[in-house]
């Protein structure tokens, strides 16, 4: 599979679409004055405790407050209240040792809020969720800092191996490894990309980690709540530090200052690949240049058309989305049921497309055609699993059931990206209404009456080519354009032009001249 990343600066933001075998599989948006994201670091202040609710709602900066479940808080939040009091206060030169910070005991996983954040403390805390509608962020006390191949979180001592890493010496093998140099008082989760990695290459990355961790300190010396401690990386440096493998062939970016930063990170995070990004220099828009804009304009519509005929419809609730399957002309048999099992292997295949293009969380709830086999029915199944398998969001597919639906969840991290399809008609301007056929003769005909009434002569009214059809239809003496000329005893020309909308037309002279009214 080849992966490209097409980066397009502009005024609002960055734009940035990933591509895989040239479909446009993610499109993501960076706002020049991006807050809250997933992965910001803030110190906050606990506002109220809801009992009711086993959760707390804390001040970060938002309009609205964020929401903070005992179920986010993290075993070691106990830890985390210790810490962030000490670093807001620390005012040693060199600032204090983290390797032999005292851990507080525990806290349990059934326990209350109100025993934990008791007193409204300060408290560091992570964007689990961006602001949706009208709620604020969702926060997690779990605080983890991503590298390139591993993840670290403080205060445990904690190594775990991806589990998509499959071969168990290799598994075995980075977990001796990152135990041998995993720095004191930190977790260490090995990612899937640091598969075949060495020594020097995963110590690399984890001392990069403890700076990071070292420079949230700093930063929260004399703080006051709200206040940002530490951002995320960009929306770009993000996707190509989670994605970027041997599948990338290139990373075209419009902007030279981007591209600079762009090239330099990926010369520090895998010098090898640092080729494959390049500028893009030759005026035209770099979506337009790629295909982008018009997969964006077919990929988003209520209606997604499928290569075979099949399409399907996106109904989006308050509660749930819906997706129906339908098999429009297709037909690749006489069997039916193996008409219905090809349609919903193509459609499954799209969906789970979808559901990366436009972001979208929840419950997803798709109606495919109905199939008869279960075997027909175990195989779409296992074949939606497969093609989710590089959604990197959270998600869960539940079996067909006897009516033929299948449910999807999928986590929820942004607000779905809508993008508008449509266009305002250039004849009804969005309303919906025309002027009546009927009327419009009407008008066309007083016009005549008043341009022939001031001395105009040989006139030619260009109209659009269903007016043309209307105005002219039936024998040549009982046409409209025949009536006209017999009740104005002069000659009355309707010409075609097929650039006219539906209700659109204009008067000219015997010499061409339009005759503005």
């Amino acid at each position: 599979m080849n992966k490209e990343l097409i980066i397009n600066a502009a005024p609002h933001g960055v734009d940035i679409a990933l591509l895989e075998d040239k479909k446009l599989v993610e499109l993501h948006t960076e706002k020049v004055d991006a807050r809250f994201a997933v992965g910001d670091l803030y110190l906050g202040k606990v506002k109220k405790l809801i009992p009711g609710l086993n959760a707390a709602f804390v001040d970060v900066g938002h309009e609205k407050d964020a929401f903070l479940h005992y179920t986010d808080l993290s075993p070691y939040a106990r830890s985390l209240l210790k810490f962030t009091a000490a670093a807001i206060g620390d005012k040693s030169a060199e600032g204090m040792d983290f390797a032999v910070f005292p851990n507080e005991p525990e806290i349990v996983k059934t326990g209350k809020i109100s025993e934990v954040l008791n007193g409204k403390p300060n408290i560091l805390v992570q964007i689990l969720k961006e602001p949706i509608a009208a709620k604020g962020p969702r926060l997690s006390c779990e605080i983890s800092l991503p590298g390139r191949f591993v993840v670290i979180t403080p205060f445990n001592d904690i190594v775990a191996v991806s589990r998509k890493i499959h071969s168990s010496e290799e598994r075995k093998r980075l977990q001796r490894i990152v135990e041998s140099i995993k720095p004191k008082n930190f977790g260490v989760i090995v990612r899937t990309a640091a598969e075949g990695k060495n020594t020097a290459e995963l110590h690399e990355d984890i001392s990069e980690l403890v700076a990071t961790w070292k420079t949230i300190q700093k930063n929260l010396r004399g703080a006051t709540p709200p206040a940002k401690i530490l951002s995320e990386q960009t929306k770009t440096t993000s996707i190509l530090r989670d994605l970027l493998s041997a599948d990338f062939n290139k990373v075209v970016i419009n902007d030279k200052e981007l591209f600079q930063e762009t090239r330099a990170y990926i010369q520090k995070i895998a010098p090898e690949k640092a080729d494959i990004v390049s500028l893009h220099q030759n005026g035209n828009p770099i979506f337009d240049t790629f295909g982008i804009t018009k997969q964006v304009k077919s990929g988003f519509g209520k209606t997604v058309n499928l290569e075979s005929g099949a399409y399907l419809i996106i109904e989006h609730t308050e509660a749930l989305h819906v997706i129906d399957v339908n098999s429009g002309y297709k037909s690749v048999s006489n069997n039916q049921e193996q008409n219905a099992f090809e349609t919903n292997l193509e459609a499954a295949k799209e969906i789970a497309r979808q559901l990366r293009l436009r972001d979208i969380g929840g419950i997803i709830v798709v109606d495919f055609i109905d199939m008869k086999l279960p075997e027909h029915k175990k195989k779409l199944m296992e074949a939606m699993e497969e093609h989710m398998r590089t959604d990197r969001a959270k998600h869960a597919v539940l079996p067909i059931s006897k009516f033929g639906i299948m449910q999807i969840t999928r986590q929820r991290m942004k607000p779905e990206m809508n993008i508008n399809t449509q266009e305002v008609c250039p004849t009804c301007q969005g309303t919906g209404k025309i002027q009546s056929t009927m009327l419009l003769e009407d008008d066309i005909e007083k016009n005549l009456n008043y341009l022939i009434t001031h001395r105009h002569s040989d006139l030619t009214v260009a109209v659009g080519p269903i007016l043309y059809a209307y105005l002219t239809k039936g024998l040549f003496w009982s046409s409209k354009a025949a009536k006209w000329r017999r009740k104005f005893g002069q000659k009355i020309t309707i010409k075609e032009d097929s650039t006219y909308h539906l209700t659109e037309y204009h008067f000219f002279n015997k010499d061409g001249e339009e005759i503005k009214l």
